[in-house]
């Protein structure tokens, strides 16, 4: 397994707790709670090994990886209702293969446009967190 240990997700210490605050491991990747909640529910999906870009995993792994994001999804739809669920694909900086999940809301922040991605207008006390993460992992 490969890990970077200058990278968050890899390492799983301060440097995540800057962003976002682990929920669980799925079949290849884990499943890490966004801190900044101007879109409740908003979950990253970060690959198990420190790769940057999807071609560096086998067509199986990247199937699996698919397969973590969807049931993510299934999951964020069940608890939070959104509207939608927007998918961002980034990297530039942070280079381990990960995978915004940004529920949207007809009524809610940013509705119609192209998420910010990092707003920094919404954090929670840690039991708001807490109980956003059991409302996800309830629907896992």
């Amino acid at each position: 397994m490969m890990k970077d240990q200058n990278c968050g997700y890899c390492m799983r210490n301060e440097l995540l707790e800057q962003f976002g605050i682990y929920i669980c491991d799925l079949s290849v990747s884990s499943l890490i709670l966004f801190k900044e909640q101007s879109h409740p529910g908003r979950c990253i999906v970060a690959y198990k090994d420190h790769v940057s870009e999807i071609v560096n995993i086998s067509d199986e792994e990247r199937d699996a990886f698919f397969a973590d994001v969807a049931r993510a999804a299934r999951a964020i739809h069940a608890a939070f209702h959104p509207d939608k669920v927007n998918y961002g694909a980034y990297g530039d900086t942070g280079c381990h293969l990960h995978m915004h999940l940004v529920p949207k809301y007809k009524d809610g922040y940013e509705w119609g446009g192209v998420f910010e991605m990092n707003p920094g207008k919404t954090y929670l006390k840690s039991e708001e967190y807490d109980e956003m993460i059991r409302k996800i992992k309830a629907e896992l």
